[in-house]
């Protein structure tokens, strides 16, 4: 694996759906952020964070968002995960209170796509990510499969 990019992700205030069929459900909207590494970026306002907490206190990620590159490409951004962690640390991160992230653990999978000719390589890619949340940010370190 080798160090691909840096997403630093900006959020808004969760939104809560409540008990859902398979846990607490909420909602992180993504308003923006930046790209950095191998790929640069600005994060745009749209997408989300759709999450399912269960009942162990597993939280499984489901974002999908984009970003644009400097010369105009849109990028997709679909990250697929887990984060979890003792309780007292999660109730911590839950407070937005600064948590150290190897008190946690938080890994996901990655794809990154785009239709741009510059960029389809992306297309062929596969990442794996380490992140870290705090009360307004999460930041995901992608790193290629090779």
């Amino acid at each position: 694996m080798e160090p691909f990019c840096t997403l630093e992700v900006e959020l808004a205030p969760i939104m809560d759906l409540g008990l859902g069929r398979f846990g607490e459900r909420r909602i992180i909207p993504i308003v923006g952020g930046r790209v950095t590494g191998r790929v640069s970026g600005t994060i745009m306002n749209l997408g989300a964070d759709w999450q399912s907490v269960a009942h162990d206190g597993v939280a499984e990620l489901d974002a999908r968002y984009a970003f644009e590159t400097p010369d105009g490409a849109l990028v997709e951004v679909v990250n697929k995960g887990y984060r979890h962690g003792p309780a007292d640390v999660m109730r911590q991160l839950a407070s937005g209170a600064p948590t150290p992230p190897e008190s946690y653990f938080m890994r996901s999978t990655a794809r990154l796509e785009s239709g741009h000719p510059d960029y389809r390589w992306l297309n062929r890619m596969v990442f794996v990510g380490t992140g870290a949340r705090d009360a307004n940010s999460v930041q995901i370190d992608l790193y290629s499969v090779g």
